[in-house]
């Protein structure tokens, strides 16, 4: 059977943004990141406890990558002790639908999914 015609380097090919892009945000931390991050900044110890089970050495990851990818900011505040805010730039803003939908999907479909794989 043919498959349906799409365009399959939109996703497959290896320069692909849509690739890129999932191999950003498709880790659970980066998309639970983004997902925390969309009611404005946030300390790193508040989303730390937000984000329940991360260690702070893959959040910290988590968020170096977002944002040598674009789409998160860090903020430091010459304050004693120092103070670190991270919050989505307009790039990450502009996934919040993305993010929101997964959210959606994910209540609309929970008794469906077989979540210990």
């Amino acid at each position: 059977m043919e498959r349906a015609s799409r365009p399959e380097a939109c996703v497959l090919g290896l320069g692909s943004p849509a690739r890129r892009l999932i191999e950003i945000v498709g880790s659970k931390w980066a998309l639970l990141c983004l997902y925390a991050l969309d009611d404005g900044p946030v300390r790193f110890n508040a989303l730390e406890r937000r984000l329940v089970g991360v260690t702070q050495k893959m959040l910290s990851e988590t968020l170096r990558k977002l944002e040598r990818a674009g789409l998160v900011e860090r903020h430091v505040f010459a304050e004693i002790p120092p103070r670190v805010e991270y919050q989505l730039t307009p790039l990450g803003m502009s996934l919040k639908p993305i993010t929101a939908s997964i959210c959606a999907w994910s209540q609309q479909h929970a008794g469906k999914l077989v979540l210990d794989v």
